[in-house]
């Protein structure tokens, strides 16, 4: 069948059978008249051979309450020029050449099958990057190129596992001021988190008199974190639409996607094979967050999602994607601007599924984009739990940065 024909088809909702119209596509070049008024057919219409007109009076008059009379003799001669003046002959011309009042559709069906060809012509469609779409992905990879360290070449200030050295500079979000060092220390990470260990902290030493637990790794984690934090909000600041936003709502949405942000881009660094986020020089486990206070019922979970999300070997173009469509979402905690920051985040999600299905070729590419969402999803249910342990693990032992309070501070 043509591509015009299957148009026909799918949009007409008069009961012809593909059969019959197979048979007229064979005989094009055979006139067709409609067997009610004389007029150019265009095809079978609620199973005879009708004209438009014909065809759209047969079924509203089936649809309507209105019950027509004839105003002669019941034996009008129906014809083109005036098929308009006796209702009720033309209608009873219409039963009597076979046009069944079964075959008409309801309106809901009408409407399934609309949309049911919008559907097969978006199919048809090769999908392609709109100028604005391409736009948006070159200033999200600008954006990210400019502010993802990916060698850690600038984190040089930190403290290495067991240093008791305490962060004294002051940070917030509004302004952060980065240490340089003259001399960078080097940090020997930690084997790899091999199984659930249940005492994930070493006990305090002899000489202190509090007794408490003490977490080795928690100076160190807390000083990247740090890092990746800082990094994250130079990020958005360098996007037009987040710098367009009220202040408030610039915090809350970073408050809300840092955690999220953070693991997309440790993703990016992410070994598959070993297990091992490879930052640079630095190496890391999970056995080093372990020792840094956070329990393994998280881990364990974050673990299966960085493989998870590494699997689907995403484009760079994917990532900056995902990382915006975390930024922008109306629904965190003090967002107050939700209309205009909704609009934004559908086509971000949209430029997603298009640059999916214009640069993947392989036959499971559609299955691409709802595996994203769902490991959106899966960090954003995880979130609220790795706030909730850093403000634990803060009340044990105080060594997070204000920068990281505030971030994964409790909102109002």
């Amino acid at each position: 069948m043509s591509k015009k024909s299957e148009t026909w088809s799918l949009l007409d909702d008069s009961g012809a059978e593909e059969g019959t119209r197979g048979k007229l596509e064979k005989e094009e070049d055979e006139p067709k008249v409609c067997k009610v008024c004389g007029d150019k057919a265009t095809g079978y219409h609620f199973n005879a051979m009708t004209c438009e007109g014909c065809k759209g009076f047969f079924r509203r008059a089936m649809k309507g309450p209105c019950k027509f009379r004839c105003p002669f003799q019941n034996n009008c001669v129906i014809t083109k020029s005036n098929r308009r003046q006796c209702q009720s002959c033309r209608l009873q011309k219409c039963l009597s050449t076979g046009m069944l009042k079964e075959l008409i559709m309801s309106d809901e069906a009408v409407e399934k099958r609309r949309m049911l060809i919008q559907r097969k012509r978006m199919a048809e469609e090769p999908s392609v990057l709109s100028q604005e779409q391409a736009a948006i992905i070159q200033e999200l990879l600008d954006a990210h190129k400019k502010t993802f360290d990916t060698t850690f070449s600038g984190f040089i200030k930190f403290r290495p596992p067991d240093c008791d050295e305490r962060i004294s500079s002051q940070l917030s979000l509004e302004s952060y001021k980065k240490d340089k060092a003259d001399n960078p220390v080097e940090c020997h990470p930690s084997h790899c988190y091999t199984a659930c260990i249940p005492g994930h902290y070493e006990e305090a030493e002899p000489g202190n008199s509090k007794g408490k637990a003490r977490f080795t790794n928690l100076p160190h984690i807390a000083d990247l974190s740090t890092y990746m934090i800082q990094q994250i909000i130079k990020y958005a600041k360098v996007l037009r639409f987040f710098r367009s936003l009220n202040i408030e709502n610039q915090i809350s949405l970073l408050k809300g996607a840092t955690f999220e942000i953070v693991q997309m881009r440790f993703n990016m660094l992410f070994n598959e094979e070993t297990g091992i986020w490879e930052c640079g020089s630095l190496k890391y486990c999970l056995s080093d967050a372990l020792r840094a206070g956070f329990q393994a019922h998280l881990l364990d979970s974050l673990l299966k999602l960085h493989f998870t999300l590494r699997q689907l070997h995403l484009h760079d173009e994917e990532y900056v994607l995902m990382q915006a469509i975390s930024l922008f979402s109306a629904d965190r905690t003090g967002v107050t601007q939700h209309s205009v920051i909704d609009k934004h985040q559908e086509m971000l999600a949209l430029t997603l599924k298009t640059y999916i299905d214009v640069n993947r070729n392989d036959p499971n590419k559609h299955l691409v984009f709802p595996k994203i969402m769902a490991c959106l999803t899966e960090m954003r249910s995880m979130n609220e739990e790795y706030t909730k342990q850093v403000l634990q693990i803060q009340d044990m032992q105080p060594d997070l940065s204000p920068l990281v309070l505030e971030i994964f501070s409790k909102q109002s």
